[in-house]
This record gives C-alpha cells, structure tokens and sequence, in this order.
C-alpha cells in the first residue's frame, strides 16, 4: 500500500481496487478508514512523516474567475451555446465527449490545457508556447491528433479568450466546440476537478513555462492510473484503452474489406 500511497492513490482507491481484485476473498480486501488508522497508528519518524504527507489534502473553495471573454457573453451563438449540445451528452454513457480548460501560471504569463473525456475521466495536458488563442488551439490539436475520430465528438468549455478560434480547431481535429454558461463551472465538472488533480503537480503561481511535454504526460499518467470510485475503482486509463482499442479495431476491419 505504501507504494500506491505514494503514487498520489488515496485509501479509498486503494481499498476500493483491492474490493475490485480480490471480490471474493475478504481477506485480502480492506476498509478505507482501516487504512487511515494505520497510518495516523505507525510510530513516530521519516516513513509516518513520509506516507502522512502522501495523503491528499482537501481542496479549498474554488472562486469565481472572472475572464473578459464573459462580458462578451451574447457573441457566443447559440448553436454554440451548452443548451444546444446534444443530451446524450450529458449521459456520460457514450464516449467521445470532452471538457477542456487552461490552467494559468505565474502572472498568467505561462499556461499548460487541459483536456477530459466525460465517459472515462481520461486527462491529457499539453504544453503551450503561449497562453493565447493559437497557442490553445495548436496544444488541443496536438493532444487529439493520436484519438480515433469516433473519440472526439465534443468539446465543451468555458467563455474564455483563448478559444477564439474554434472554429479552426473543429475544421482541423473534427471536434465540435460548445461554450458554457457564465460562471458555471459544475457544467464543466469533471474538467474543473480535474484542474483541481493537477494543481497538486503544479501549484499555483508556478512559471509552468519550465514544464516539458514529458513533464505533463507523467502528471497525467499518475492521475489516468488512480481506480476511480465513479468507474467502479477501474482506472481512467483503463476505461478510455476500451475504448480506443475498440474504435481500431472497427477501423482496421474496414480496411480489410476495401
């Protein structure tokens, strides 16, 4: 457990994973909260130190941000509008449907996107030479050139500046962009919490410029290979690779048949 712990898995993924692998063998599963009396139970120096510290702190109340682009709010059409994304949508039961955002640096001079499938919880993060318009469509083309069409259906995200050129990003990935309410951020939940994860890696009023492309696949591979209690303590990547190998699959059957 100690090293789960320290690959940022909190008791309840690792108790709910041990539930997932050991269905039928009770001793081999353990509560959560057994797992916290554990460790507030190990005598006093580095490695109590070091496995306390491993545990996830609560997340403070996320404030409202405020964004220029919001005060624009009626130049956002309405087909583009949340209201006008399909329902199924909001399901979560077909894949393909992703929530996208940017996390900001130091001064807001330096910015990482981010990107999360609604289905499986997958992220990908993705390094920007600027924290502007093209900058954000040239990272989010970068991350959703390996996804197989049929995986990029949706993007939805909020009212901010640097998704000025949508357009541009739905013409060269296929994914169509839809913009979310003012000041809604549980219409882009999983993003938002998601954000949350990351900040864990790259706290705020770091230059995230100093971040290589290297750098952020290995925070998303951490977070992509936690079990998750939403998917059943199955892991995002898991999940998401079903997914993925189903679409080449189909996509390879119909290349036998040409």
């Amino acid at each position: 457990m100690a090293g789960q712990l320290r690959h940022g898995w909190s008791p309840l993924q690792i108790a709910g994973r041990l539930r997932r692998m050991h269905p039928k063998d009770a001793s081999r599963s353990v509560a959560h909260e057994t797992i916290y009396v554990a460790l507030y139970a190990l005598p006093r120096g580095e490695l109590r130190r070091e496995l306390l510290a491993c545990l996830r702190q609560g997340h403070q109340q996320r404030r409202p941000r405020g964004r220029g682009a919001d005060r624009r709010r009626d130049r956002i059409a309405e087909e583009l509008r949340i209201a006008a994304r399909p329902e199924d949508v909001e399901e979560r039961r077909i894949p393909g449907h992703w929530e996208g955002d940017l996390i900001k640096g130091a001064h807001n001079r330096s910015a990482v996107g981010t990107l999360v499938e609604r289905t499986s919880r997958l992220v990908m993060i993705a390094q920007m030479d600027k924290a502007d318009a093209l900058g954000a469509q040239e990272a989010f083309e970068r991350l959703f050139e390996p996804v197989p069409a049929n995986l990029k259906k949706t993007l939805t995200y909020d009212r901010g500046s640097e998704m000025a050129r949508h357009a541009d990003l739905t013409r060269s990935t296929g994914v169509k962009v839809y913009f979310a309410d003012p000041y809604s951020p549980w219409q882009r939940g999983s993003n938002e919490n998601t954000n949350g994860l990351i900040r864990e890696y790259l706290p705020k009023g770091t230059d995230l410029s100093g971040y290589s492309q290297d750098d952020l696949d290995a925070i998303a591979h951490r977070l992509n290979t936690r079990p998750r209690k939403v998917l059943d303590f199955q892991t995002p990547r898991e999940v998401f690779d079903k997914f993925f190998n189903r679409e080449i699959a189909k996509m390879q059957n119909v290349a036998l048949r040409r």
